[in-house]
């Protein structure tokens, strides 16, 4: 009978203690689940604001990309916008072209006008020496010069100024009483405005620094002005787009 209690009570301990071993095993383990519940949230969580950092950084990525782009079309658009008749060397037409001296060490040529003003450029050109003569004695070559002023010059060449009588070139060029007749002729051979060949096509007519207004026929580099053939033109200098003519051209009387 007392064998028989011990290996009761014995038994019931060991199942006694079985059964505390295996609640301590299952919080422990229950423990151990819950810690990888919340590792594996907290695992998710990071890798879901890692994504969003991610995005978020390709999405400013994409809008400085954007605006690299928008920046890149307006500068586009600013460079395809150039100045009213200015134009290059590229532009100079005529079949006198071939007379102006092409060493871009000669101010008298194409390039060598590019950076003078009106007034210097065209006296170091060979063939408007006649015209240098006839604008300094009107005094107008300070005027011409201005660097904050823009014009269209038609000059007529050497060969212009040997069409008119001797007697009347003679006395505009050295008769002082013939001053502000000379100078009304050379500044109806000037637009307050410059102009290339295809521009005073359009025009059909332009008004001149003298007030009067000069007819222009024809287009693009087939243009006339005022019956003057263009034997060299779209010429660019600092301040103005010149036209070398084959005629001196005469104001309209009042």
């Amino acid at each position: 009978m007392n064998n028989t209690r011990v290996k009761t009570a014995v038994t019931g301990a060991v199942a006694s203690m079985a059964l505390l071993l295996s609640a301590c095993g299952g919080g422990a383990e229950s423990g151990d689940q819950n810690q990888n519940e919340q590792n594996q949230s907290a695992q998710s969580q990071q890798s879901g604001d890692q994504s969003g950092q991610d995005q978020s950084g390709q999405d400013q990525s994409g809008q400085d990309q954007s605006g690299q782009d928008q920046s890149g079309q307006d500068q586009s658009g600013q460079d395809s916008m150039g100045e009213q008749g200015v134009t290059t060397v590229d532009d100079i037409y005529g079949p006198a072209a071939s007379k102006v001296p092409t060493d871009p060490s000669n101010e008298g040529s194409a390039k060598g006008m590019v950076d003078d003003p009106v007034g210097t450029a065209a006296s170091n050109n060979p063939l408007l020496t006649s015209l240098t003569k006839a604008v300094k004695t009107a005094g107008l070559v300070d005027t011409l010069n201005k660097s904050d002023a823009s014009y269209t010059v038609f000059a007529p060449a050497n060969s212009a100024f040997e069409k008119l009588d001797p007697a009347t070139l003679e006395a505009l060029l050295n008769d002082p009483a013939k001053k502000e007749q000379l100078t009304s002729i050379l500044t109806y051979h000037v637009v307050p405005e410059r102009m290339n060949a295809e521009e005073l096509g359009k025009a059909g007519e332009v008004k001149t620094v003298n007030g009067k207004t000069v007819p222009i026929s024809g287009s693009g580099e087939n243009i006339k002005i005022d019956g003057a053939n263009v034997q060299v033109g779209n010429v660019p200098t600092a301040n103005a787009t010149v036209f070398v003519i084959d005629e001196v051209l005469m104001p309209p009387k009042q």
